[in-house]
């Protein structure tokens, strides 16, 4: 008298057909996206060290004044690059109080040079705002 008893088929949730496929998709969908995210670091990798910009600088000390704030500053680029710094000075509030830009047509790959940036009262900071190649 073991009679062996059929449950209606989906009266009791997905079958473990269904939930192997539900799995099986998940799987492909992670590996899928983890593919593309791994492809996006690899390109942005890429780019940051080889491909990026040709033209770019930093600050490495200044000197304030009451009406001007000397900047060092050290270019690293393509020996055939030409282009432009924006270097920017704030005052001890905060407002700008100076902003130029300054060219570097130097066939060299690396420039150090001190700027004089002109200010409309004293500066307490220089910053460099980006290089960009012509």
């Amino acid at each position: 008298m073991s009679a062996v008893q059929q449950l209606p088929e989906g009266r009791y949730g997905a079958s473990r057909a269904a939930d192997a496929r539900a799995d099986r998709r998940l799987k492909i969908a992670a590996i899928v996206l983890g593919t593309l995210f791994t492809a996006m670091l690899a390109w942005f990798g890429w780019y940051y060290v080889v491909g990026g910009s040709k033209f770019s600088g930093e600050v490495i000390a200044f000197q304030t004044h009451k009406d001007h704030v000397s900047v060092h500053l050290e270019i690293r680029k393509a020996t055939d690059a030409s282009g432009y710094c924006t270097v920017r000075s704030q005052d001890a509030a905060g407002a700008e109080v100076g902003r130029a830009d300054f060219r570097f047509d130097q066939q060299k790959d690396r420039i150090d040079k001190v700027v004089t940036l002109r200010t409309t009262g004293r500066g307490t900071t220089a910053e460099l705002i980006g290089c960009h190649a012509d």
